[in-house]
């Protein structure tokens, strides 16, 4: 059997050998007693390369977001976020559950909104209403098809919330691929934010862990509540040295991983029964619509060829680039799809 071109998300990544390597011979101890190296390390690493004073190594992007919500709200809050955000559509309630707190979803275009949104979606001060206190923003944002924030939009989104008083998250699960395509340093986007959380097990490819990252103070509030949501972990350093490897290895490759999206757009825009705009393909998340056979069939057909995918919608298709495809396995995938659209 062939090996399948696996393209259902940059979160099926294995580590490399170099990696593993890594993972064997790291030094270990308790870090829910603060005595894990390892961890200490890359804790260390990310807050530099993200310029904030602390970070928090926690095992997923979900439970850094809530984390990020917990530390910033009370119960009856108020967050505001668009309505394609992770953290409304693909956390399991999180917000609600852990936090207690409301979500006001934006219209956004791709997941990108505008400080206008931000006001226009203020209550009044008044007992009635959830009083606002938080703005989460995506990037790369996923349901908007890996879109890249610009940064002076950021700019205007932030200055907004901090006239109004309010504190900002930046869910950056893929900062990574935003910070390689559009070359702003991964610093200048976070300095934007009181709190930002970056994901190791997508493109950098380490198997497990996320950071939250921000004040010293507000991580060690976040520390609290990782051990209170479960997240306390023992000789966890095994799994940060992947983490660690994949941060100092990983992040300037993701460009393959871009230019792998593109070629895959740009064939896919030429077919037959299938509607995409290469140029909305910026980071390593290729979305198409298929108008001539229903998505799942398009997706059992390439499987059928060892080709994976995701079925986003009835007519929609997800493929990511990602660590184990290379060019020439896109170039078999382009085939496959030729094949399977007949």
């Amino acid at each position: 059997m062939n090996r399948p071109i696996d393209l259902r998300s940059d979160t099926v990544t294995k580590p490399t050998s170099a990696m593993r390597r890594a993972m064997a011979e790291a030094e270990v101890g308790d870090d829910v007693f603060g005595d894990d190296p390892t961890v200490q390390r890359l804790e260390t690493r990310v807050a530099e390369v993200l310029g904030k004073e602390a970070a928090l190594f926690v095992p997923s992007g979900a439970m850094a977001n809530q984390l990020a919500v917990r530390v910033h709200t009370q119960p009856g809050d108020e967050i505001l976020l668009d309505a394609n955000a992770h953290i409304y559509f693909y956390e399991a309630g999180g917000p609600a559950a852990l936090s207690g707190v409301m979500c006001r979803c934006l219209a956004g275009t791709r997941g990108v909104f505008t400080g206008a949104d931000v006001a226009a979606a203020l209550r009044p001060a008044d007992v009635h209403f959830p009083p606002t206190r938080l703005v989460c923003v995506e990037n790369t944002h996923n349901r908007g098809g890996g879109k890249v924030w610009p940064l002076d939009r950021l700019s205007e989104v932030a200055t907004t919330a901090r006239q109004h008083g309010l504190k900002l998250h930046l869910d950056g699960a893929r900062l990574w691929n935003a910070s390689v395509a559009s070359g702003v340093p991964e610093r200048d986007y976070a300095a934007l934010f009181d709190t930002v959380s970056v994901c190791f097990s997508k493109g950098l490819g380490a198997p497990v862990g996320s950071a939250l990252t921000g004040p010293q103070k507000l991580i060690e509030r976040a520390r609290r509540f990782r051990k209170q949501f479960g997240g306390g972990m023992r000789q966890v350093g095994i799994i940060a040295a992947g983490a660690l490897h994949a941060l100092e290895h990983h992040r300037e490759r993701l460009a393959e991983d871009h230019a792998n999206a593109r070629r895959l757009a740009t064939a896919l825009a030429e077919m037959p029964g299938v509607d995409i705009d290469p140029a909305t393909v910026e980071t390593n998340l290729v979305y198409f619509r298929v108008t001539r056979v229903p998505a799942a069939d398009l997706v059992a057909r390439l499987k059928a060829a060892d080709v994976l995918v995701l079925a986003s919608g009835p007519d929609t298709i997800r493929a990511v680039t990602n660590l184990e495809v290379s060019a020439a396995d896109i170039e078999t995938a382009i085939a496959a799809l030729r094949t399977a659209l007949r």
